[in-house]
């Protein structure tokens, strides 16, 4: 059995769509101007109306991970990826319409 077999999974696909973002939004967080902590970031990022704008860049590296889920032939965790990234783009078109 190869790697790609053995991790060729939906569940890995959802933990690393959803794993990546959350590590990029900290990442985000952690080189935020004038070190804030995290509730009055949170408090910046809404009185500045970009919440959405964060959650796209938090989400677009995970074109990233199906890109190489695809080169590496492992379809059920690409599947996995997509139903993850759709499932953001849900939460974003929630935000906008409230």
């Amino acid at each position: 059995m190869k790697i790609t077999e053995k991790y060729d999974k939906i569940l890995t696909g959802v933990i690393s769509g959803l794993l990546l973002p959350v590590i990029i939004a900290f990442f985000i967080f952690i080189f935020a101007k004038g070190d804030p902590g995290l509730h009055e970031w949170f408090r910046r990022i809404e009185m500045a109306g970009i919440e959405t704008h964060i959650i796209y860049l938090s989400v677009f590296p995970n074109f990233l991970i199906f890109l190489l889920f695809n080169h590496f032939d492992m379809l059920r965790a690409l599947r996995g990826v997509l139903g993850i990234t759709i499932a953001w783009a849900v939460v974003v078109f929630l935000i906008k319409l409230f």
